[in-house]
């Protein structure tokens, strides 16, 4: 391989393992410093989430979740999630009442304390269809098979030109 492609082909390849490894820690890595990941799926909370952005909830303590922040919690017997704001807190009833920003009125039931996953902590806008979508059997083809074929991009030139510089030498015997 000619010196000015292969430096070219190093440059790109580089910068392609470089984006992987940081979707990899941006999409996993955040477990390992006690951030949830969700993927936002409705427009309830925009223009601060927007369907797509990928959320880092931070587990909290009840007590220190104050009016304003956004919360997630289980909002259904089904184990649906939901991240929407915090309008009202019932100490008493140990619950919090919460709205998405771009509704008009509160949502009709309160959540409670133990449905509480933590506060969101920031949002990465379009990597949640990336994450939903390495969740799914194609997905798990494709980022597989991309992972070996880019390893394979990385090395093959190197293995290729040792191929190559073995025959020179068998050729000169």
């Amino acid at each position: 391989m000619k010196p000015a492609i292969k430096k070219i082909w190093n440059v790109v390849s580089t910068v392609v393992v470089i984006l992987i490894v940081l979707c990899a820690v941006f999409l996993m890595g955040s477990r390992l410093i006690g951030y949830q990941v969700f993927t936002v799926l409705s427009g309830s909370m925009e223009p601060s989430y927007s369907p797509g952005d990928l959320l880092y909830v931070k587990k909290t303590d009840v007590n220190a979740i104050q009016v304003g922040d956004p919360i997630t919690f289980i909002a259904s017997e089904n184990l649906d999630v939901a991240t929407h704001r915090v309008v009202r807190i019932d100490t008493e009833k140990q619950c919090f009442y919460t709205k998405g920003d771009a509704n008009e009125i509160e949502d009709g039931n309160p959540v409670h304390f133990k449905n509480v996953i933590g506060v969101a902590r920031f949002a990465i806008p379009k990597l949640g269809y990336v994450s939903n979508f390495v969740q799914t059997s194609p997905g798990i083809y494709i980022t597989l098979g991309g992972g070996v074929a880019l390893i394979l991009l990385v090395f093959l030139p190197d293995i290729l030109a040792k191929v190559k510089k073995k025959r020179e030498d068998v050729i000169d015997r």
